[in-house]
């Protein structure tokens, strides 16, 4: 796999009423192209670019990821018997899972999300559902499957 970053270098005077430059990188990397047709395909059908349905993914491939590893120390530190110490500071909560949903309420996304049963990206401005006291969405099939 290869991979190239690259950004616009600051001009050495820029002048006095120049806004300041946004700090986007740009991250180039090879895929096989059965993924890019799948990724072309899924981002025309949200109505969305590639760009950023890459970014929403890995995005919160990364979430997922921290989550999964504050968890499992939680558990190792558990499993020795110790306990938190002074001065050190607590591993988020474990996340909820949908079987602790008290309920769900209907809303309108006010950013990109990700379905937390079937992973199906949600764009924002589309409806969805939020599990009562948690951060848990899910897309309008797997909610009416949820409410069976």
């Amino acid at each position: 796999m290869y991979h190239n970053v690259t950004r616009k270098r600051p001009p050495t005077d820029p002048p006095d009423d120049a806004e300041p430059e946004k700090k986007e990188r740009v991250i180039h990397t090879r895929v096989p192209e059965s993924l890019e047709a799948e990724l072309r395909e899924r981002a025309q059908g949200l109505g969305i670019s590639v760009s950023n349905l890459v970014r929403n993914v890995l995005g919160h491939a990364f979430g997922l990821v921290g989550d999964v590893f504050a968890d499992t120390h939680a558990i190792a530190r558990a499993a020795r018997g110790e306990t938190k110490k002074a001065g050190v500071t607590s591993t988020p909560p474990a996340a909820a899972s949908i079987d602790d949903v008290l309920g769900w309420q209907t809303i309108v996304l006010g950013k990109n999300a990700v379905c937390a049963r079937c992973n199906a990206i949600l764009p924002r401005g589309k409806p969805a559902a939020v599990g009562a006291g948690t951060q848990l969405v899910v897309c309008p099939p797997c909610l009416e499957e949820l409410t069976r």
